[in-house]
């Protein structure tokens, strides 16, 4: 039997030092468990993805430097360790490292350059695929994309030999996509017909959130092992490299090429096989989330990287009465605990009593006190400036977004005062169709439910509710209202969320051309209407703070339009205005 570990460790991109140590405690808890080799998720040592701090010569020094702190570490075990290589050129690399020295490396061979990656921008495929004989049996090593399509590296090192493939990963998440990987990985295994151990990065990074859930599946595509979502783990399973050997005298594996020819493989032997008594360690098999539980685990833990790791100890949430400010107090909560969390009820004349009460429950509920900023004596001071100008004219959109940006400033100043990060409220419908105020309600540093719909919001309350009910029913029932004009509904400006939100879907994140979402049944008015709202509020959206990332395709570096864009469908020319008021 071959002992494994999976280590899904919650990493800090450019924390060289505390990577390190973090890897190398994990080598020595999972050495006193008798644990043949181990290994780390994607760019391990250097933190998960580095973007431009490639670019600095010093980074990927300290990088090596601590690549062979790790190495070192490594006495009486074997280890798998994500780290930035460096030669003629940059490479994201894993290197094996095996009773304290580094005995090869391997280089990723799949380059992703789609959604949020980048990888072609900073480093160089490689083009071998070494085979290691740890503990007398045959492993390979792969990295991430490497893995997702046939062939490649992953078939070249089954036909060399390999009866165990370790493949590791910075895979970010979306919901469901835990799916799509099992589903994949069982395939990969089954038709190479090796033991493939799937270890994933947990942890938030920017935007970015990574589920963890490492994989361990045998060679007929059967689960061994399954890691925790969200939380970081260490997946043991003790495999059996003798069930492959068997069932590959009946079906071999053929060698892999790719559009550049033959991948050069190469054996190395490294340590035989070792007779020895060690207690053995059941695997676990973690139970997968249910798809709300999953998201909103998947904000939390986000939201709690990003305030943490960027320094900061509390946040601060105006809370409006309505459900979107509710939630997202809701998730600061559970992520940072109440006494972190602050909320700032901040009413105009508009403001209802109904608001109030709201408010000052999911304070209640939350355990956070509640501050009272009153800002109808603000309005009035800028009505009273801007009147001269405003004269004749009827109010609209600026007086509405004056309240707006009022608050913003409050909220910022209590930033600037204390110390909180600001989180805003706005939901991924409201910021499609720019129905948010530039320096008002955007203004903050980071936006919590940015990539969820609105009757997603609705859904996580009400899974969050059925936990411990914190958010009041009548949040759950009231018509949404920006409440910045007498009697002003959301369907006032949006089609209701329910007609407005799969629209949004088919053109945002599918895109899908419009006449064929006429063709699937919305009115042509609507939609032309929505899209055009889209188009033009591609601005607004570059100049929102990040936020998590829990859909296929997230604004951000997931949606890259121009903002200067004269392009338009068919269906949407001659929209009166390219981009939408402020």
């Amino acid at each position: 039997m071959l002992r494994v570990c999976l280590a899904q460790i919650n990493t800090t991109v450019g924390d060289l030092e505390g990577n390190t140590r973090r890897i190398c405690e994990a080598i020595d808890r999972s050495r006193d468990l008798g644990t043949d080799i181990i290994c780390f998720p994607e760019l391990a040592i250097s933190g998960y993805p580095p973007e431009d701090l490639l670019l600095k010569a010093d980074f990927v020094r300290g990088n090596l430097d601590s690549l062979e702190e790790v190495t070192r570490r490594t006495k009486g075990i074997a280890a798998v360790v994500g780290f930035v290589d460096q030669g003629t050129h940059l490479y994201n690399a894993a290197a094996m490292c095996v009773d304290g020295e580094r005995v090869g490396i391997y280089h990723k061979q799949r380059l992703p350059n789609y959604g949020v990656f980048d990888e072609k921008r900073y480093f160089h495929p490689g083009r071998r695929a070494p085979v290691f004989i740890i503990e007398g049996v045959p492993v390979g090593v792969t990295i991430c994309e490497d893995i997702w399509a046939p062939g490649g590296s992953c078939q070249a090192e089954a036909a060399a030999g390999a009866l165990v493939i370790i493949n590791i990963n910075g895979s970010p998440y979306h919901a469901g996509k835990w799916r799509e990987r099992a589903q994949m990985l069982a395939t990969r295994a089954r038709d190479y017909s090796v033991v493939l151990c799937y270890d994933n990065l947990v942890g938030g990074q920017d935007e970015l959130v990574f589920d963890g859930m490492s994989m361990i599946f045998d060679h007929t595509g059967a689960w061994l092992a399954r890691g925790k979502q969200f939380e970081d783990d260490f997946v043991y399973c003790d495999v059996d490299p003798e069930a492959v050997r068997r069932h590959r005298l009946f079906a071999p594996v053929r060698a892999a090429e790719d559009d550049e020819g033959p991948i050069e493989t190469y054996t190395l032997h490294v340590s035989a096989a070792r007779s020895r008594q060690r207690p053995s360690i059941p695997p676990a098999i973690a139970e997968p989330m249910d798809p709300h539980e999953e998201i909103y685990r998947a904000l939390a833990l986000g939201t709690r990287d990003y305030v943490r790791k960027n320094g900061f100890t509390d946040v601060v949430v105006g809370l409006s009465g309505g459900i979107d400010s509710a939630l997202v107090a809701t998730i600061a909560t559970d992520a940072l605990g109440p006494q972190h969390v602050h909320t700032a009820w901040m009413p105009s004349r508009y403001s209802s009593q109904e608001s109030r009460r709201y408010a000052r429950e999911v304070a209640a509920n939350l355990g956070s006190s509640l501050i009272d900023l009153e800002i109808d004596r603000t309005f009035e001071a800028f009505l009273q400036t801007l009147q001269p100008l405003f004269a004749g004219r009827p109010a609209d959109a600026a007086e509405e977004n004056v309240q707006a940006r009022i608050r913003g400033t409050l909220l910022m100043a209590l930033s600037n005062k204390f110390g909180w990060l600001v989180l805003t409220t706005g939901n991924k419908s409201e910021l499609s169709v720019g129905y948010a105020t530039l320096y008002g309600d955007m203004a903050g540093g980071f936006a919590v439910i940015k990539d969820v719909p609105k009757t997603l919001v609705y859904d996580l309350a009400r899974w969050r509710n059925g936990r411990r009910s914190v958010i009041p029913e009548g949040v759950l029932t009231r018509a949404p209202t920006a409440e910045l004009r007498a009697g002003q509904k959301d369907t006032d400006t949006l089609p209701p969320y329910e007609i407005l939100d799969p629209i949004l879907k088919l053109y945002v994140e599918e895109d899908t051309p419009p006449a064929d979402i006429v063709a699937a049944g919305y009115p042509a008015e609507v939609v032309r209407r929505v899209i055009a709202m889209v188009d033009r509020n591609e601005y607004k959206r570059r100049q929102a703070p990040p936020g998590v990332k829990i859909t296929p395709k997230a604004f951000g570096k997931d949606r890259r339009l121009p903002i200067t864009n004269w392009y338009r469908s068919a269906l949407t020319e001659n929209t009166e205005s390219r981009l939408d008021g402020q």
